[in-house]
C-alpha cells in the first residue's frame, strides 16, 4: 500500500471508529465481553501473540484476534468498529517492528498497549525489499526492518516474557502461574529453535529461494542465505518473472524454495524442471485452520526435512 493510500485509511480509522470475524482455535472474535466477563480481555495483531497470550494467561484471560481468514495480518486494515473493540481491551499486544501499520494511525489507548519487542531492536533484520502489490491489500512494501520476528524463536521468547510481564501487572493474584506457564513457553520454544537449527543444517550451502520476503529472521537466525523474490501462491508469476529467475539461478544455482502457501501446480511443475524444490513454511501470521502454532511449525519442519532427505537422494 502507497503511503498515501495508508495515510487515508489511517485517517478512516481514526475519523470513523463489521467486526471482521476470525480466529484461531481457543481464541475468540466478536466485541469486547460484558462486564460480568471478569477475564483480562487481550486482542492482539497477530497469531503468534494471540497464542502466547493464550497459553500464558490461560483461563484468566479472553484473547481476540480479529483478523479475517485468508488476510495476511501485516497489512489487514480494520473497520472502525473493530478499532473500537481495540480501544475497549483490556490489553493490546502489538508485534512491533513496523508490523500491522494501522496501530500507527489508529487512536488506541497507549497505556494498554504492549510493544512485544520493546528493548530488541538492537536485534532487528533490515528488510531490504521494495514496494510490490498482491491480494487485498493492495500495494504495500517490505522496507526498513522485517517484521516477522518470531520466525527466530529466541525473539520469539522475547515476545512471550513481554506479554507474561504486562499479563503478570493486570491480574493480581495470578503471578506465581503465569510465571509457570512462561517457563512451559520458554521451553517448547527453546525445542522449537534447535529442532530448526538441525533440520535447516543441510540447507546453508543449498542454494535457497523464498517466495516472498517475509523469512528474514528464519535467515538470520539459521545462516540459510535465502534470496527472496514476490511471488503469491495463487498466482502464476509471468514470464517476466520465470525469466528472471532463471537468470538468477544460472547465476547462483538454488535447489529449495520456501513458500508461505501451496504454489500453483504449474508452478511447482516448472520449478521442478529447473531443478528447484517448492517447500511449504507457514509463517504462522494468521490463525492456522487447525491446531496451534506448534502444530504448524511441526508440519513446517516435516517438509523442511523431507525436502532435505529427497535432495539427497536426487544427488546421488
Amino acid at each position: 500500500m502507497s503511503r498515501q493510500a495508508l495515510v487515508a485509511a489511517g485517517a478512516s480509522i481514526v475519523l470513523g471508529l463489521g467486526a471482521c470475524q476470525r480466529s484461531g482455535e481457543d481464541l475468540t472474535t466478536g466485541p469486547a465481553p460484558q462486564a460480568t466477563d471478569a477475564r483480562l480481555t487481550v486482542y492482539a495483531v497477530n497469531y503468534p501473540l494471540a497464542w502466547m497470550a493464550e497459553r500464558i494467561g490461560g483461563d484468566s484471560v479472553r484473547v481476540v484476534l480479529p483478523v479475517p481468514e485468508d488476510v495476511d495480518p501485516a497489512h489487514w486494515q480494520p473497520s472502525p468498529e473493530t478499532v473500537l473493540e481495540y480501544q475497549s481491551a483490556g490489553l493490546v499486544l502489538l508485534n512491533g517492528a513496523g508490523y500491522a501499520g494501522w496501530v500507527g494511525f489508529a487512536s488506541l489507548p497507549p497505556g494498554r498497549l504492549i510493544d512485544t519487542t520493546r528493548g530488541m531492536e538492537d536485534r532487528f533484520v533490515p528488510a531490504g525489499e521494495g514496494t510490490h502489490s498482491h491480494g487485498p491489500a493492495g500495494e504495500h512494501d517490505h522496507a526498513d526492518v522485517a517484521s516477522h520476528t518470531w520466525l527466530d524463536s529466541r525473539l520469539a521468547a522475547g515476545q512471550a516474557r513481554a506479554i507474561a510481564n504486562a499479563l503478570a501487572m493486570r491480574l493480581p493474584g495470578r503471578e506465581d502461574e503465569i510465571r509457570q506457564r512462561l517457563q512451559s513457553l520458554e521451553a517448547d520454544l527453546q525445542r522449537l529453535d534447535q529442532r530448526l537449527a538441525a533440520a535447516f543444517d543441510g540447507w546453508r550451502d543449498a542454494g535457497v529461494l523464498y517466495s516472498h520476503p517475509v523469512y528474514q529472521y528464519l535467515d538470520a537466525r539459521y545462516s540459510v542465505d535465502g534470496r527472496s523474490v514476490t511471488w503469491e501462491p495463487g498466482e502464476d508469476p509471468g514470464e517476466p518473472e520465470w525469466d528472471a529467475l532463471a537468470g538468477r539461478v544460472a547465476d547462483r544455482p538454488a535447489a529449495v524454495m520456501l513458500w508461505e502457501g501451496e504454489p500453483l501446480p504449474t508452478t511447482a511443475d516448472r520449478l521442478h524442471r529447473m531443478g528447484i524444490e517448492p517447500v511449504v513454511f507457514r509463517t504462522g501470521a494468521g490463525s492456522p485452520a487447525s491446531g496451534d502454532y506448534l502444530a504448524l511449525m511441526e508440519d513446517n519442519l516435516t517438509r523442511v526435512v523431507d525436502a532435505d532427505v529427497a535432495r539427497g537422494e536426487g544427488d546421488h
